[in-house]
């Protein structure tokens, strides 16, 4: 890139807590920002350089957006594909590529894009009706996924029994083998448009079941080195097949046996790697930053052990958001709190994150878990 960075303009797609936590990593480099984002409140909306409050579907609005940028990324996947591909052939840099952000937006085609490439994963039938679901070989349970639109939980059922399929999406979706996990785990790779690579060590989460949002993250992992290393392999196999400039958060499970199922990609920072911004040399923010200006890649070791906690909207709390329990918390040692600038609570809205750092892992899971109990979201 002939420019150096802090002259150019990036265009961010998407105003909420991922697009404020990268523009947070541009300003150090004096990088003018431009958002756009439905939210006429998004998070962005008080730290962008320029923020517009417009659709990110809707085809005129995310092209004359994208016309103002020099490079255009997103942090959300659900954006217009056709006019990201409209601004490519104009000549504007798109990172993630519009061709893997479609890839991407469809369950379906994401999961015949592993079977294609030997990327391994749970079993998978694709099905457009409740009839097609009642007539798959598949043995309950199983989840059943729908193909788009479907995120935080959201779109994503376990079917138990054929009364189940009453209330099924009736919508093109995908049914998969109910996987019996031992963890969930998340690699994020990076690649940079030299093909340059970079994974962030391997992640263990853990799930609220009510809102199958991820509540808990330790860092790094304490899995056994087979392990470790067959998950990067399989990051950077996906991203290479993609071809992808930017960040790529590799969602698998471990199974019982020790086998590894990648269960979703998204291209693009993402939950389970908030934790860099303390635990790691560099971040995910600053990394995706890195990738699509075609920069050197960063350091990503863990500087130390590292638990984050998702701050979600408490169950019947809804509007003006209060913290209880922040001094309390701010007291102890290697606590940092994130909080997302969005004024509304709701139940199970993602409000912020909070970072744990101690040299001792079991310290660090101990102080976490006292944060997830002080630390509430209310109204």
């Amino acid at each position: 890139m002939a420019k150096q960075i802090s002259e150019l303009k990036l265009g961010i797609l998407g105003g909420g807590q991922l697009g404020r936590m990268l523009i947070q990593e541009a300003i150090n480099y004096n990088l003018a920002t431009l958002v756009l984002d439905p939210d006429a409140d998004a998070p962005c909306k008080n730290i962008a350089n320029k923020f517009e409050c417009g659709s990110i579907t809707d085809f005129d609005t995310v092209y004359n957006f994208g016309k103002k940028a020099d490079v255009i990324t997103i942090e959300i996947e659900k954006v217009n594909i056709d006019a990201l591909e409209q601004l490519e052939k104009e000549g504007k840099l798109v990172y993630p590529q519009s061709r893997v952000i479609r890839l991407i937006q469809d369950k379906g085609v994401q999961k015949q894009f592993f079977k294609e490439n030997d990327i391994p994963t749970a079993p998978f039938q694709l099905v457009n009706s409740r009839e097609e679901m009642s007539n798959s070989n598949f043995s309950f349970p199983y989840i059943l996924k729908q193909r788009r639109d479907g995120y935080d939980g959201k779109g994503v059922m376990k079917i138990n029994s054929q009364a189940d399929l009453e209330n099924a999406f009736e919508a093109p979706s995908l049914i998969e083998e109910l996987v019996d996990f031992d963890k969930e785990i998340a690699v994020i790779v990076a690649r940079n448009a030299n093909g340059d690579m970079k994974t962030f060590p391997l992640v263990e989460m853990e799930f609220n079941a009510e809102a199958n949002l991820v509540e808990f993250l330790i860092s790094p992992s304490t899995y056994p080195e087979n392990i470790l290393e067959k998950a990067e392999k399989i990051a950077i196999n996906i991203a290479s097949a993609l071809n992808i400039t930017g960040i790529l958060a590799v969602e698998m499970f471990v199974t019982k046996d020790g086998e590894i199922l990648v269960n979703e990609l998204a291209p693009r920072p993402h939950n389970s790697g908030h934790q860099t911004i303390e635990g790691n040399y560099v971040s995910q923010f600053e990394q995706h930053l890195r990738a699509i200006f075609n920069l050197p890649l960063g350091d990503t070791r863990s500087i130390s052990n590292a638990v984050m906690i998702n701050l979600l909207g408490e169950k019947g709390h809804e509007g003006v958001a209060k913290y209880d329990g922040l001094e309390k918390i701010m007291a102890i040692d290697g606590v940092y709190v994130h909080l997302y600038g969005k004024k509304y609570t709701k139940p199970f809205r993602k409000m912020g994150h909070v970072t744990v750092i101690d040299q001792n892992r079991e310290h660090a899971i101990e102080k976490a878990r006292y944060v997830q109990q002080t630390l509430k979201v209310v109204s």
